[in-house]
This record gives C-alpha cells, sequence and structure tokens, in this order.
C-alpha cells in the first residue's frame, strides 16, 4: 500500500485501520441514531478497542507474559478486560440518557455482562492485531533490507566500472610497451593481473591454488624490480594446483621477506619458498636471510598476528602457525586443512 506515491509507514496503516473501524460503526449507527449520536457513540467505542488493544500488546503482554510473569499476566489481564467493559457500559449508558435518551435507561446485569464479553472478545483480538503489526514490521525490515542489497550490487558495479576501464588501458599500454620494451610490458601485465586479483578473486571466500601462486609469483616479480641486486629465490610448488583455499592466505610470509628480509643494497639475498600438499594439509615454508641491517629483520608481528586470527576464524584450532629465528635465517611455517 503507497500514500502519495511511497510506501505506507506502520504508524499510518494502524491509522487507516482505525479510521476503517470508525467508519464502519459509524454508517451502522447512522440510520436510527443520527449524526452526533453515530459520531460520538462510534469514537467511544472506537477508544475502548484501541485502548484494550494496546494496552495489551503495549504494556501487560511485554511487562509480564514476555518476562515470564504469566500468572501476573493473566491476573491483571483479567482486571484491565473487566474493568475496561464495565467502564464502557456505565460510560455509554450515562452519555446516552443524559444527551439523547428521551426516557432514561437502567443499565442492567445482562447489560453489563454484555460489554465485559465485548471486552473480552476484543483482547482476544488484540492478538492478531499484534501479529499484524509483527507481520508489517518484518515485511518493511525485509524491504528495506532488499533495497540495500540492491543498492550494494548497484555500487559494486558502478566501482567495478573503473577498475576494468584501467585494467584495459593497462593492456593498451602492454601492447604499446611490447615493440619497445618486452621485460617492461611483462611487468605491466604482472600489475594488470594483480589488479584483477584484488577486484574479482580476493572477495571471494576461496580460490584456486593456481590463482594464488600466479598472485604471488606477480607479486615477486615486480618487487624484484625494486632492489638493485637479483636475488637467489628457490620456489618449490609440489600440490594439486585446482585445490580451493580462501585468498591472501599466503601473502603475509612473502610480503613479510620482501619488507624486513631484504637487503636492497646487498647482493646477497637469498629467498626460499616451499608449497607442498602432504596427508590432507598444505604446508606453505618460508626462509630468508637475516641481515645486520637495522629494521630489516623480524617483522613486526602485526601481519603474523592478523593472520592467526582469520586461520583461528577460517579453521578453528586446525591450523598450525609458526615463525623461528634460530639464527643467520628467518623462517615462517603454515599448515592448513585441504580437502
Amino acid at each position: 500500500m503507497e500514500f502519495n506515491g511511497s510506501k505506507a509507514t506502520l504508524k499510518q496503516l494502524q491509522w487507516l485501520i482505525w479510521v476503517a473501524v470508525f467508519l464502519i460503526i459509524f454508517f451502522s449507527y447512522l440510520p436510527e441514531d443520527g449524526f452526533y449520536q453515530a459520531g460520538i457513540f462510534s469514537l467511544l467505542n472506537v477508544s475502548f478497542y484501541a485502548v484494550v488493544i494496546y494496552g495489551n500488546i503495549k504494556f501487560l503482554f511485554p511487562k509480564f507474559y514476555e518476562t515470564g510473569k504469566k500468572v501476573q499476566y493473566a491476573i491483571f489481564a483479567f482486571i484491565f478486560v473487566v474493568s475496561a467493559g464495565l467502564s464502557r457500559g456505565y460510560l455509554l449508558t450515562y452519555i446516552y440518557n443524559k444527551y439523547f435518551a428521551l426516557k432514561p435507561e437502567v443499565i442492567t446485569k445482562s447489560t453489563l455482562i454484555n460489554f465485559m464479553i465485548a471486552g473480552f472478545l476484543t483482547y482476544l483480538l488484540s492478538f492478531i492485531f499484534r501479529i499484524a503489526i509483527a507481520y508489517f514490521t518484518l515485511k518493511q525490515q525485509s524491504e528495506k533490507i532488499l533495497a540495500q542489497k540492491s543498492q550494494a550490487e548497484l555500487n559494486l558495479l558502478k566501482s567495478q566500472v573503473q577498475p576494468h576501464f584501467l585494467f584495459n588501458t593497462l593492456n593498451n599500454i602492454y601492447y604499446e610497451a611490447y615493440r619497445e620494451a618486452p621485460r617492461t610490458a611483462k611487468l605491466i601485465e604482472r600489475l594488470s593481473d594483480i589488479m584483477r586479483y584484488f577486484v574479482d578473486e580476493s572477495p571471494k571466500e576461496e580460490v584456486s591454488l593456481a590463482t594464488e601462486v600466479q598472485f604471488l609469483e606477480n607479486y615477486i616479480a615486480l618487487e624484484k624490480i625494486r632492489i638493485r641486486h637479483e636475488i637467489e629465490l628457490n620456489f618449490i610448488k609440489d600440490c594439486n594446483a585446482d585445490l580451493r583455499i580462501p585468498p591472501m592466505l599466503l601473502m603475509t610470509f612473502v610480503e613479510n621477506i620482501f619488507k624486513h628480509g631484504v637487503d636492497k643494497s646487498s647482493s646477497k639475498n637469498k629467498i626460499d619458498i616451499s608449497l607442498v600438499q602432504q596427508d590432507g594439509y598444505l604446508l606453505f615454508e618460508t626462509r630468508n636471510q637475516v641481515h645486520d641491517k637495522p629494521g630489516t629483520n623480524e617483522p613486526s608481528g602485526f601481519g603474523i598476528e592478523n593472520l592467526r586470527k582469520r586461520l583461528t576464524l577460517l579453521y578453528g584450532s586446525n591450523f598450525e602457525l609458526s615463525i623461528n629465528n634460530p639464527g643467520a635465517y628467518f623462517t615462517a611455517f603454515l599448515k592448513v586443512p585441504v580437502a
């Protein structure tokens, strides 16, 4: 349902219901009682219904029943409904006798019982009203979540336009550079692959091991151009390339090597990387020389600590992570289960 082109709020829907109830009662009284009497009695009856319904669903039910005080709830609900029914009966009779009756009407026991029965029926109706409110609230929340999801998907599509424009531009630069400087062109291609990995692969829950290894190799190739001397690097890969692992799981070790384990002024940098599949586990180990240059030895630990937290979320306690500095070499080891 919509008002002025926008969806009706829960409060607006409730007002609409009460207006509809008022009109139904009003037009049922109108033929016999006239306009003013029908209007007053319709307003009083609707007020009575609202007091009973909201008194139960807004006060009695949440304060007593939902807090486990069911006996107290039953007692107070009974007193409340009986009191409301009797009050309605006496009030309507008083107003009728004072303003509209040609001959005063005496309120009888049976009349009061009828008013109390009406009160209990209204009390039962309050539960249907409560369910309806809960339904519309949940429906509005669902629509809001769907709208937010659609907006997020639209924002994601928009955010992907610029990266893919950049990928295409890098590809064009690659083809231009390939004719003059093939080595530079190859580095541009690796940079493009790294960026594509961040945009397309890293948001996924799992990627193939081949994709992860390619990402590492591209990163290593780009890091090596920043170092004056050649690096002796051995990368052993003895595993099924189709295995699936969480993205960026192996990156921390390799990143730490180039941040802390490489002396850019030295010609004796040696790095050993091993990726082995064994007995249902993936074993990843890096080993690099420790240099005397300040700030190039052991990593600060933030990257390793963040990795440990992520591994705990992914695997619970079913993993191994260790770093060692026995002397001339710094070693990092990771063991995680694979399917």
